[in-house]
């Protein structure tokens, strides 16, 4: 297996989100069993600033991931529609289409809009039957790739430690990397959400040369594609978790300045109630990007943070 040798000293950066309060006494919650509604029994974490608004880079960030669904026509349809749609300026929007088509929707979609692969391979090129090397993914015209979502891991059987290298050698290639992270259903139930996300994220910090191109995107693998979404609440309790982890084992500029994204089932009808809460950075979106409009709607749902807390 090609692997890549990065430093493993993580850089510091000046961040641009406003500083977050010191989190030392945020003591990680035992979650309760799980149950129909999803919700924890625990009070919802006190806001840390006094008005829900995007800091970080000063942008949201909106991604699609088309996994392995559409056709040379449907995807035509799908970009007309992006094209069409009318977006808010202050987000960052990328999908991710499937390999085949990522040329197509290049030469297509309205440059608005950036472009990522769904995987890239741990090294360089070579003989590698069916994988995609980060020099062609960065070749063919995308700027960012998908590393670590739980279908890789889960159903693939990628590992921490070998997502770690993927990100760092795409990195290492000129990528940003949208770094997925998330729970199984019965890792949640037992209370074990933050030392899973934990683990996950240190294995990306363990192999990054830096974390200036990654945005991690939170997606709780019980929520994926089942229509079942953890709470505003739920979230934004695990997004502050993930910060103030970030905080304590890389550096307060880092936890400031990196976006934190949420993922599972988020859909037109959800995403507004989703983005006012003050550390969801954006969203990565799975079906519901498949469809036009409604992705718009929910580019669109970042005016929501514009809401005094």
């Amino acid at each position: 297996m090609a692997a890549t040798s990065t430093s493993l000293a993580s850089q510091l950066y000046i961040g641009l989100r406003r500083p977050c309060p010191k989190l030392d006494s945020f003591n990680s919650p035992s979650f309760s069993a799980f149950d129909p509604n999803l919700r924890l029994s625990l009070s919802p974490p006190k806001p840390s600033r006094a008005v829900v608004a995007m800091a970080g880079s000063g942008k949201f960030f909106v991604g699609g991931n088309w996994k392995c669904n559409g056709t040379k026509d449907s995807i035509s349809k799908l970009v007309a529609d992006l094209n069409s749609a009318k977006l808010e300026p202050d987000v960052d929007v990328v999908v991710a289409p499937p390999f085949l088509y990522i040329d197509q929707v290049k030469s297509s979609l309205t440059d608005r809009i950036e472009i990522s692969a769904q995987n890239s391979w741990v090294g360089k090129g070579g003989a590698f039957t069916g994988e995609i090397s980060a020099e062609q993914v960065k070749d063919i015209g995308c700027k960012w790739v998908v590393l670590g979502h739980s279908e890789r891991r889960h159903i693939i059987g990628e590992n921490d430690e070998f997502i770690g290298k993927k990100a760092a050698y795409a990195l290492n290639q000129g990528l940003g990397v949208i770094a997925c992270i998330g729970e199984l259903l019965e890792e949640r139930e037992a209370g074990r959400t933050f030392d899973v996300c934990f683990q996950q994220l240190k294995a990306y910090a363990d192999a990054v040369p830096s974390w200036d191109n990654i945005v991690i995107a939170y997606e709780p693998v019980w929520a994926i594609g089942t229509g079942k979404v953890a709470t505003p609440q739920q979230a934004q309790e695990v997004h502050v978790a993930l910060r103030d982890w970030l905080k304590k084992n890389v550096s307060d500029e880092v936890a400031s300045k990196t976006r934190i994204i949420y993922g599972g089932s988020v859909n037109g009808g959800n995403s507004a109630e989703l983005a006012k809460q003050e550390d969801i950075d954006g969203f990565l979106v799975g079906g519901a990007s498949l469809k036009g409009p409604e992705f718009a709607t929910i580019v669109n749902s970042v005016t929501s943070k514009k809401v005094a807390a």
